[in-house]
């Protein structure tokens, strides 16, 4: 499969500093090198200090805001299971950022068929990937999906082959968490309550907790946005609105439509479902611990 390649690993580039010092970005750290051109351990204080350095910090922080919203864009086409042009796949799968978030994501072709583990483009701007049957091919499609795990055939043997192939995803998706809408759910409610009750010493260990698995706080809420079926949908789990350091019990967690309506529970789809559970599940795992503190007292 003649793929578009990633650019070689290169050097450092190196930028004159003061003193005939040399600086540079090596991944996220800043190094240096004397005038003898030997890198040195540590970047002495003047120089560290320098206008140079203080360049390249904007420069890192630039590329650090750069991948989080590469991140955020593939997320998004993740949790919605949104056809991409093969073009715009084309476009980005130089840049190194891209290319680490899109390299061995499972694709199939957005007309339906067959597909594998995305593994390069070609000149003409053909999509390569390595299918289930371990064989390199090219999907004849103008776009591709990269689904969310909840709606891939079969997941357990993808997941299976993925492991024996040692592949590995920059962004979680086979190895997501998924739950699947039981189907005794009452379908007319519009909320469910399993994960109510959870209580937490301060509301700002709640909230905290949301954020670090990249859900937003609004009013009250932690939020996480999927879209459904090509419309946006809102999951919301309830974790208290009071001061920051007052206690708080989590409530609700129900699914709102794009016009912000409470959607029935029967008219949840697959991935909001799954998604929605698993944001409730992992902020209510961090609640304290009733059972254990009434068996110590």
């Amino acid at each position: 499969m003649a793929t578009t390649s990633p650019p070689p690993a290169a050097d450092p580039v190196w930028t004159e500093g003061p003193d005939g010092y040399a600086l540079a970005l090596d991944g996220a750290s800043l190094v240096c090198r004397n005038a003898r051109g030997r890198r040195l351990k540590t970047v002495p204080k003047k120089v560290r200090e320098s206008a140079e350095a203080e360049h390249l910090r904007g420069v890192l922080l630039r590329l650090e805001r750069h991948e989080r919203e590469c991140v955020e864009r593939v997320e998004s086409w993740l949790l919605g299971s949104l056809p991409v042009p093969a073009s715009v796949i084309a476009r980005v799968w130089a840049d190194p950022a891209w290319r680490e978030l899109l390299t061995d994501l499972f694709v199939v072709p957005a007309g339906g068929g067959d597909g594998g583990f995305l593994r390069g483009v070609d000149d003409r701007g053909r999509i390569g990937v390595l299918d289930l049957d371990a064989e390199s091919v090219w999907l004849d499609a103008d776009r591709v999906v990269p689904v969310h795990p909840v709606l891939v055939e079969d997941l357990e043997d993808v997941r299976e082959f993925a492991l024996e192939l040692g592949i590995t995803q920059r962004l979680p998706q086979l190895t997501r968490a998924i739950h699947r809408k039981p189907d005794a759910v009452e379908a007319g409610a519009t909320a469910v309550e399993d994960y109510s009750g959870g209580e937490f010493d301060q509301l700002r260990h709640a909230t905290g907790r949301a954020q670090r698995y990249g859900f937003t706080v609004r009013g009250g809420y932690a939020v996480c946005r999927v879209t459904e079926r090509g419309r946006p949908v809102q999951a919301r789990y309830w974790i208290g609105s009071d001061a920051p350091d007052y206690g708080t019990e989590t409530g609700r967690l129900l699914w709102v439509d794009d016009a912000e309506r409470p959607l029935r529970l029967g008219d949840v789809g697959p991935i909001a479902w799954s998604e929605g559970i698993r944001m409730a599940e992992l902020i209510h795992a961090g609640r304290r611990n009733t059972e254990e503190e009434t068996t110590q007292s």
